[in-house]
């Protein structure tokens, strides 16, 4: 056995016991001799035997060598880092403990839950008296499609907004536009700062996701940027808005109200309008057209082009790679869209047939853009030919920008996709875009979207047409629009069967929330294989 290390003035120690003048030895080196001297000379022996050798510490009236066996004592905390106040009874609250648990350990779990949260809200208050114009209790299906709806962004509805709605419940319908158009993630990810003080790892990895952005370390900063950002847009909006609001002869707190609610309406892409004849009677109208044209635009490149662009204003060369990315592929979308439209409909006497050549342009500028995110058209949608309807089914399931107040798989997904076939055609190895190579990841994750994303279409157009008679054109163009958050309609909604209403609930849920972010919510675990199977090429094609 080997024999402890002795000092030469060192006497033999007893049994169980080490000399005080023992030198410690090993990784942790000289700055743990005090430690290393309590400790017990079967230490080593741990896990061995089964059970861990207490500590021992000498009473200090004892002499040496003598005297009972005693626990360290504990550390004392730092100054100022004892919690107090507020901190020390938010510790004490169970339920507020789980959320911040939750928060830093399953982002992707708690998220969904508070959008879910968030709906439940919405729909109770939409479901008070004080909510319809009539003073009696909404219609739970009526109420909670619209709750969905608002808080998911997409703008379908099954009864008119205008005049079934009480001005308190057009309100609480904007601020659930408010709260989802902050994205799914960035209000999990205030939530569970606002709670545990702070953003854990895999949190701060979700929200960076979410963002865009790859400063880790500076999410809330970030978080308060977005809102910034979102509340500073939607005040320009609306002050866009109060005049035209004021020339049609509204009363002053009436014009305010009608623009305080279409600049939140455009900007979150919701699709909603409080216009009593909607937006029918501007179809002429620039000044009315053309904010709904900026302002959905804005809301949906998403924060992190809109935070690169204002960084590097001048010096466009420094912008990111997802920032190039979704402007390119969002403006020859936008262009192809309005070519599409125009092509399709200028000869409709029933769309853009019935008006002059100008308000032509502006209403398939209009459709470009906001046949993808926002929903909002001054053309009766209904009235158009079946292979608009079809690209524009193309457009909606392409969405807006990521991290934004849109939705669809987005257009950097789309662009990834559409890269890789170009470099397979090639015959490229790598796929390269502005200087810079794609990675394998974000090619598996695009494919990986999409198709969850038409298989929820797929799945929902399946039970629309098992539930209805309507036509496939009619049923994909419904169900499109709801999982991409989009809004368009081609009137049918309010008269669909109760299952088909709730299929298109779970449907905007679905979609809102992300087809990866409803995956990752719904894993039960991960796993990290360290054996690999040999690799064999399957014959594709």
């Amino acid at each position: 056995m080997a024999t402890v290390p002795q000092t030469d003035t060192a006497q033999e120690p007893e049994p169980g016991r080490r000399s005080r003048a023992e030198t410690p030895t090993g990784k942790r080196g000289a700055s743990q001799a005090g430690r290393r001297r309590q400790a017990h000379w079967h230490a080593p022996l741990v896990g061995v035997v089964g059970h861990a050798w207490k500590r021992h510490r000498k009473h200090p009236s004892s002499a040496e060598g003598a005297g009972p066996l005693e626990e360290p004592l504990p550390h004392p905390p730092l100054p100022g880092t004892e919690p107090t106040g507020i901190r020390r009874l938010l510790r004490h609250i169970e339920p507020l403990g789980q959320i911040a648990r939750a928060a830093r350990f399953y982002p992707a779990r708690l998220a969904v839950i508070v959008f879910a949260a968030i709906i439940v809200v919405v729909t109770g208050l939409l479901s008070l008296p004080i909510a319809t114009t009539s003073g009696e209790h909404a219609d739970f299906l009526d109420a909670l499609f619209t709750a969905t709806s608002a808080v998911c962004v997409t703008g379908l509805t099954t009864v008119d907004t205008a005049t079934y709605w009480s001005p308190f419940g057009q309100a609480v319908i904007a601020v659930g536009i408010v709260v989802g158009g902050l994205g799914v993630m960035t209000l999990a990810s205030i939530l569970g700062f606002a709670v545990s003080r702070h953003l854990g790892l895999t949190q701060r990895m979700l929200a960076t996701q979410e963002t865009g952005t790859g400063a880790m370390g500076q999410i809330s900063t970030l978080l308060k940027a977005v809102i910034a950002t979102s509340l500073t847009m939607q005040a320009f909006l609306a002050a866009m808005f109060l005049p035209r609001f004021l020339a049609m002869g509204f009363d002053p707190a009436h014009a305010l109200w009608d623009a305080v609610f279409m600049a939140i309406s455009v900007f979150n892409n919701a699709g909603f309008v409080i216009l009593p004849d909607g937006l029918a009677p501007h179809v002429t109208d620039w000044w009315m057209l053309v904010p709904i044209i900026l302002g959905t635009t804005v809301g949906a490149i998403g924060f992190p082009v809109i935070m690169d662009v204002a960084k590097n204003l001048r010096t466009p060369r420094r912008w990111r790679l997802h920032t190039k990315l979704t402007l390119s592929t969002y403006l020859i979308l936008a262009f192809v869209g309005a070519l599409a439209l125009a092509l399709t409909e200028w000869h409709n006497p029933t769309t853009l047939g019935a008006i002059d050549t100008p308000s032509k342009i502006l209403n398939a500028m209009l459709a470009g853009v906001n046949s993808r995110s926002s929903g909002l058209s001054a053309l009766d949608v209904g009235a158009m030919r079946s292979q608009t309807h079809f690209v524009q089914d193309i457009l909606m399931m392409i969405g807006g920008g990521s991290a934004s107040t849109a939705g669809g798989v987005k257009v950097t997904t789309f662009a990834v996709l559409v890269l890789a076939v170009i470099a397979e055609a090639r015959g490229d190895r790598d796929i390269e875009t502005f200087g810079r190579r794609i990675p394998t990841s974000a090619i598996r994750l695009s494919v990986a979207v999409s198709l969850l994303g038409l298989a929820l279409v797929a799945v929902s157009v399946v039970l629309l047409l098992s539930m209805t008679d309507y036509t496939l054109d009619i049923i994909l163009f419904e169900t499109v629009s709801a999982f991409a958050t989009v809004g368009l309609s081609t009137g049918i909604t309010p008269i669909l069967p109760t299952g088909a209403k709730y299929v298109l609930i779970l449907l905007m849920f679905a979609g809102r929330t992300g087809s990866m972010t409803v995956a990752a919510a719904l894993a039960l675990r991960q796993r990290s294989r360290v054996i690999r199977m040999p690799e064999e090429q399957p014959i594709i094609g």
